[in-house]
Protein backbone atom coordinates (compact mmCIF):
# COMPACT_ATOMS: atom_id res chain seq x y z
CA UNK A 1 0.00 0.00 0.00
CA UNK A 2 1.29 3.15 -0.75
CA UNK A 3 1.78 6.09 1.22
CA UNK A 4 -0.34 9.63 -0.25
CA UNK A 5 1.14 12.50 -0.45
CA UNK A 6 -1.25 14.41 1.67
CA UNK A 7 0.38 12.17 4.23
CA UNK A 8 3.79 12.91 3.41
CA UNK A 9 3.12 16.66 3.48
CA UNK A 10 1.21 16.09 6.85
CA UNK A 11 4.46 14.25 8.32
CA UNK A 12 6.45 16.91 6.85
CA UNK A 13 5.16 19.69 7.90
CA UNK A 14 4.54 18.10 11.81
CA UNK A 15 8.28 16.79 11.90
CA UNK A 16 9.35 20.67 10.81
CA UNK A 17 7.58 22.11 13.73
CA UNK A 18 8.67 19.53 16.18
CA UNK A 19 12.41 20.07 14.89
CA UNK A 20 12.23 23.86 15.10
CA UNK A 21 10.81 25.08 18.68
CA UNK A 22 11.87 28.25 17.13
CA UNK A 23 8.85 28.47 15.24
CA UNK A 24 6.16 28.01 17.72
CA UNK A 25 7.56 31.56 19.53
CA UNK A 26 6.81 34.77 18.53
CA UNK A 27 3.84 35.86 16.52
CA UNK A 28 2.36 32.52 15.79
CA UNK A 29 2.87 32.99 12.38
CA UNK A 30 3.91 29.48 11.78
CA UNK A 31 1.83 27.74 14.01
CA UNK A 32 -1.38 29.67 11.78
CA UNK A 33 0.12 28.32 9.02
CA UNK A 34 0.49 25.00 10.00
CA UNK A 35 -2.91 25.16 11.49
CA UNK A 36 -4.15 26.52 8.07
CA UNK A 37 -2.30 23.45 6.25
CA UNK A 38 -3.37 21.09 8.74
CA UNK A 39 -7.15 22.15 7.44
CA UNK A 40 -6.83 22.56 4.08
CA UNK A 41 -5.47 19.08 4.64
CA UNK A 42 -8.38 17.63 6.19
CA UNK A 43 -10.01 19.30 3.97
CA UNK A 44 -8.52 17.76 1.10
CA UNK A 45 -8.70 14.51 2.17
CA UNK A 46 -12.60 14.59 2.70
CA UNK A 47 -13.72 15.68 -0.68
CA UNK A 48 -11.24 12.95 -2.05
CA UNK A 49 -13.43 11.00 0.14
CA UNK A 50 -16.11 12.04 -0.97
CA UNK A 51 -15.18 11.59 -4.88
CA UNK A 52 -15.11 8.24 -4.03
CA UNK A 53 -18.18 8.03 -2.96
CA UNK A 54 -19.45 9.47 -5.84
CA UNK A 55 -17.30 7.38 -8.30
CA UNK A 56 -18.83 4.41 -6.34
CA UNK A 57 -22.39 5.50 -6.69
CA UNK A 58 -21.58 5.95 -10.54
CA UNK A 59 -20.36 2.78 -11.15
CA UNK A 60 -22.77 0.69 -9.31
CA UNK A 61 -25.52 2.50 -11.19
CA UNK A 62 -23.78 1.75 -14.47
CA UNK A 63 -23.12 -1.77 -13.70
CA UNK A 64 -26.65 -1.77 -12.68
CA UNK A 65 -28.27 -0.77 -15.79
CA UNK A 66 -26.14 -2.81 -17.74
CA UNK A 67 -23.39 -0.04 -19.57
CA UNK A 68 -20.74 -1.49 -17.63
CA UNK A 69 -20.33 -5.30 -17.36
CA UNK A 70 -16.72 -4.95 -15.62
CA UNK A 71 -16.84 -6.90 -12.23
CA UNK A 72 -13.74 -6.78 -11.19
CA UNK A 73 -13.44 -2.68 -11.77
CA UNK A 74 -16.69 -2.24 -9.53
CA UNK A 75 -15.34 -4.55 -6.94
CA UNK A 76 -11.84 -2.86 -7.02
CA UNK A 77 -14.12 0.62 -6.22
CA UNK A 78 -15.71 -0.85 -3.79
CA UNK A 79 -12.89 -2.15 -1.71
CA UNK A 80 -10.73 1.28 -2.06
CA UNK A 81 -13.77 3.33 -1.27
CA UNK A 82 -14.48 1.27 2.17
CA UNK A 83 -10.61 1.67 3.16
CA UNK A 84 -11.08 4.85 2.63
CA UNK A 85 -14.31 5.80 4.46
CA UNK A 86 -12.90 3.39 7.33
CA UNK A 87 -9.56 5.85 7.41
CA UNK A 88 -11.74 8.36 7.75
CA UNK A 89 -13.79 7.19 10.24
CA UNK A 90 -10.50 6.39 12.10
CA UNK A 91 -8.79 9.72 12.07
CA UNK A 92 -12.39 11.08 13.29
CA UNK A 93 -12.49 8.64 16.57
CA UNK A 94 -8.47 10.00 16.73
CA UNK A 95 -9.76 13.36 17.19
CA UNK A 96 -12.33 13.09 19.26
CA UNK A 97 -10.63 10.86 21.39
CA UNK A 98 -7.47 13.91 21.87
CA UNK A 99 -10.88 16.61 22.45
CA UNK A 100 -12.04 14.31 25.04
CA UNK A 101 -8.51 14.34 26.82
CA UNK A 102 -7.71 17.88 26.28
CA UNK A 103 -11.45 18.62 28.07
CA UNK A 104 -10.60 16.57 30.92
CA UNK A 105 -7.23 18.26 32.04
CA UNK A 106 -8.05 20.63 34.95
CA UNK A 107 -6.18 24.34 34.59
Amino acid sequence: MAVSPLAIKAYSAASELLNNPKSLDGKGNSTKEATQSFAATIEESLSKVNEMQAEKSRMIEEFASGKNQNVHELMITLQKTGLAMDMTSAVRNKVMQAYQEIMRIQF
